[in-house]
């Protein structure tokens, strides 16, 4: 049997670890495939792309999410409410644009606590897929940006949305780089003043970004508190991804088994 073709679109895609969760999957499940890892410069061109690779499916990571919600024929419920897809299928000459992020980053948030106050740092794709999705599930969600024009589609959606410059403060449970500061260089999500004064209320601190301890986590547990980086939130979406990628056929409890193997996790690991 042919192997069907999938990938993950993004700039920078080296560090991404889709491929050894996908494959380890696909291997133990029996399922022939293979997924691999392509590096996208123009999100203008990701449907040019995928079609041209032959793909079946595709999971899309920054800065192409919202290029991917523009680029597909059709799209379920959540992903045309929130303007984002982070997986792509092909089916009947179509493609089909879903957003997985943000179940997935719901079930981290649950796994830290019951609900409570959530301030996200950025205003990309993910943060308004998650941003949605929290909010529907009872969490009270504030955005801080560098820039005003990405804060509309916060404002128009009910959520409370500030500049660096007009942000009143506050205490918060939870705060979040859902930005890429810190993924290739050593940026930080906002100035440190700001930041600091952030995180010194603050009850925990979480990173979008995995592989690596970023700017924002090492300042965060310099100051104290609890952390967590995006490496949960990249397995929760993963096994969505996959029952998508493979119409269902697959138990949700053994994709996540052969993921978390993939990743070197325990069984007992969140």
């Amino acid at each position: 049997m042919e192997k069907e073709l999938f990938a993950i679109f993004g700039n920078p895609v080296a560090h991404s670890l889709s491929p050894l969760m996908h494959n380890r999957a696909f291997w133990e499940l029996g399922h022939p495939a293979c997924y691999g890892r392509y590096l996208l410069e123009e999100g203008e061109r990701l449907r040019e792309k995928f079609l041209a690779l032959g793909l079946k499916g595709a999971n899309i990571t920054v800065p192409h999410k919202e290029h991917a919600f523009r680029a597909c024929d059709e799209l379920d419920d959540f992903a045309r409410q929130v303007g984002a897809v982070n997986t792509v299928v092909l089916q009947e000459g179509k493609l089909h644009g879903y957003n997985t992020d943000a179940p997935g980053f719901l079930r981290v948030v649950r796994e830290m606590m019951a609900g409570g106050s959530i301030l996200f740092l950025g205003a990309g794709g993910t943060a308004q897929s998650s941003a949605v999705m929290l909010k529907d599930a009872g969490y009270e969600v504030t955005i801080l940006n560098r820039s005003a024009p990405r804060l509309e589609y916060f404002l128009k959606e009910g959520f409370r949305a500030y500049t660096w410059e007009d942000f009143p403060g506050g205490a918060y449970d939870l705060v979040v780089n859902m930005s890429s500061a810190g993924l290739k260089d050593e940026s930080l999500p906002a100035p440190e003043k700001l930041l600091r004064s952030i995180l010194e209320k603050a009850g925990g601190a979480v990173d979008v970004i995995y592989g690596k301890k970023t700017p924002f986590l090492r300042l965060a547990q310099a100051m104290g508190i609890r952390t967590r980086d995006g490496e949960a939130m990249l397995l929760y979406q993963g096994v969505i991804a996959f029952e998508i990628f493979t119409e269902g056929r697959y138990d949700a409890k053994e994709i996540e088994a052969a993921m978390r193997e993939a990743l070197g996790w325990g069984k007992d690991k969140q």
